[in-house]
């Protein structure tokens, strides 16, 4: 991560050489902008065209799977790693995680949180500061805290 996000905007061929070893699998014609930062970069599996702008977090305990021309507004976190809610089991140190799925012509607007074990729909946007706790269906507009479906696609 270090080595990617010192990069410049000159070095797109050395960012994509970065990206393809880290990586579970990526797309052509990605372009995540500096700074990024995921956990562990081999449960990440692209599709083509995605875009990641600033500052956006990857946690992938599990796999994060994103389809084709995905759109990611700066500070998108995605989140697999979640931990227990009973704080016995919490004060154990014990960490779990859920994979996300997040579908083709996807967006996702600035601030947005996806949440442990969400799958999200083909050609849906997810609007700015929302907090994706529940599946979201495909063709919809859903936006808010936690983010509901508020218009539907035809």
């Amino acid at each position: 991560m270090r080595r990617y996000n010192s990069t410049t905007e000159e070095q797109q061929e050395q960012r994509q050489q970065i990206l393809q070893e880290l990586f579970g699998k990526i797309g052509h014609t990605t372009s995540i902008v500096p700074p990024f930062h995921c956990d562990y970069g081999s449960n990440i599996f692209a599709g083509d065209r995605l875009y990641m702008n600033y500052a956006c977090v990857i946690l992938d305990c599990n796999p994060v799977h994103i389809g084709e021309n995905v759109l990611c507004a700066p500070y998108v976190q995605i989140y697999t790693a979640y931990h227990p809610v009973e704080p016995e089991i919490r004060l154990s140190g014990r960490e779990l995680a859920a994979p996300i799925s997040i579908g083709n012509n996807v967006w996702i607007g600035g601030s947005a949180i996806i949440c442990p074990g969400v799958t999200i729909g083909d050609n849906t946007t997810i609007g700015a500061g929302s907090v994706v706790v529940k599946d979201i269906l495909e063709n919809v507009v859903a936006a808010g805290n936690p983010c509901r479906v508020i218009r539907y696609l035809s």
